[in-house]
């Protein structure tokens, strides 16, 4: 069984900052619209569907946003979706629109993410009590820092290594000029003297708090061909997964969760990689504490248990090495949660078109984007290039289901 292709025809972002008292979240959204339909050579008018991605109500203190924005996001009148897959979101929204594009049901499909944490307090809304689960008071460091805390101990990683993500993301993130932080002269051991806050989470190694929006225009093989052909170049989706866990089961794997590694697997399948290291050219993943760049490493394929922390020390994640990480800034750089997530996936097409600037990684054809919410349960990812997928490498997705 065969799918349609699909790919991104622009992509459009705010630039992150901490508070936008200037706009509304309707406007906010529609800045990033506008700069994709810019992007990709398109109007409002030629786009078939809108799907929103939001993280929690609560980080606003809005619900259901989608309903008074609806204007704004120019959805009247056409169909509009939200998905909420908490801090994935960005990412399961790219998906879902993507596979509109690739069921056949519609040409040109709009997915916009966004978040105003600056209108509540993300750091009182994770810590809500939940019924039937323990009760986590300390945000959403308080939850991952022990994670990070076994990861360390399990995998013999020095206490350096979080603070080279750091930094590494930091100078990146300088030369990004939508990225919410720019600290070009971060170093190891700046982070190092900065407060700790959830040991051994440092407040250098931790993400920012960001208002913001991100957008995309994907489109269908015909319209990616009529972009190509009229000098605008596409990032093709070669394969897309998503997978879902429980928050809380007995034996479960909080280092490394099995949605993360069942999702990897679907995803390499799909789009024919082997050796993900060796093919993938640039990688965006969700890394708002620094210790997860290693963590997620490990999860994704790129290193055995226990080495990510090796390839992380080896200056392989770096700019110019072998597996960039995060050359945007990554989210320890800007952090729109409810866009976060496909910021990632923005940026790793932005990196096969080309379009990256002072950030551009030379030579990216194949890049990864990748984003996770709630407890490390909910898991997106897309493998993007610069040339057109294969006919084997555009078969029937490993979408859904639970680990």
């Amino acid at each position: 069984m065969s799918k349609n292709l699909a790919a991104v025809l622009g992509t459009g972002q705010t630039k992150y900052v901490a508070k936008r008292h200037d706009v509304t979240m309707g406007s906010l959204c529609r800045e990033a619209i506008d700069r994709a339909l810019d992007d990709a050579g398109v109007t409002l008018d030629e786009i078939d569907a809108i799907v929103i991605g939001k993280a929690p109500d609560l980080f606003e203190g809005v619900m259901m946003p989608e309903l008074p924005t609806a204007d704004a996001l120019g959805a009247v009148g056409k169909p509009l979706f939200r998905v909420h897959t908490a801090g994935s979101v960005g990412g399961s929204t790219s998906i879902v629109g993507a596979k509109m594009v690739q069921s056949g049901i519609h040409r040109k499909v709009l997915v916009v993410a966004w978040e105003k944490q600056s209108e509540s307090n993300a750091m009182w809304a994770l810590s809500i009590p939940i019924p039937f689960n323990k009760p986590v008071g300390a945000g959403a460091g308080g939850y991952f820092a022990p994670h990070v805390r076994s990861y360390i101990r399990e995998s013999g990683a020095p206490e350096h290594v979080g603070a080279i993500v750091a930094a590494k993301d930091r100078r990146n993130g300088a030369l990004n000029p939508l990225a919410h932080l720019h600290q070009p002269d971060m170093t190891v051991e700046s982070v190092q003297k900065s407060q700790m806050l959830w040991d051994p989470i440092r407040y250098d190694e931790t993400c920012p708090s960001s208002d913001g929006a991100c957008a995309m225009v994907i489109g269908d093989e015909a319209s990616a061909d009529e972009s190509v052909a009229a000098g605008r170049p596409v990032a093709w989706v070669h394969a897309t997964a998503m997978r879902t866990e429980p928050t809380w089961f007995s034996g479960r794997n909080q280092v490394s969760p099995q949605a993360g590694r069942d999702a990897a697997a679907a995803l390499w399948e799909q789009a024919g990689i082997t050796d993900p290291i060796e093919e993938i050219d640039a990688a965006e993943i969700y890394v708002p504490f620094s210790w997860f760049e290693p963590m997620w490493l490990e999860n994704l394929g790129f290193a055995e248990k226990g080495q990510g922390w090796k390839l992380t020390e080896s200056g392989a994640t770096a700019l110019d090495g072998k597996l960039p990480v995060n050359a945007s800034g990554g989210v320890l750089s800007s952090n729109p949660i409810g866009a976060s997530g496909m910021i990632r996936f923005a940026e790793a097409a932005i990196q096969v078109t080309g379009k990256g600037g002072a950030h551009q990684v030379e030579g990216a054809r194949k890049a990864l984007g990748h984003a996770y919410g709630g407890g490390s349960q909910y898991f997106s990812m897309w493998v993007v290039g610069a040339d057109k997928p294969a006919p084997s490498a555009s078969g029937p997705a490993g979408e859904g289901g639970t680990a």
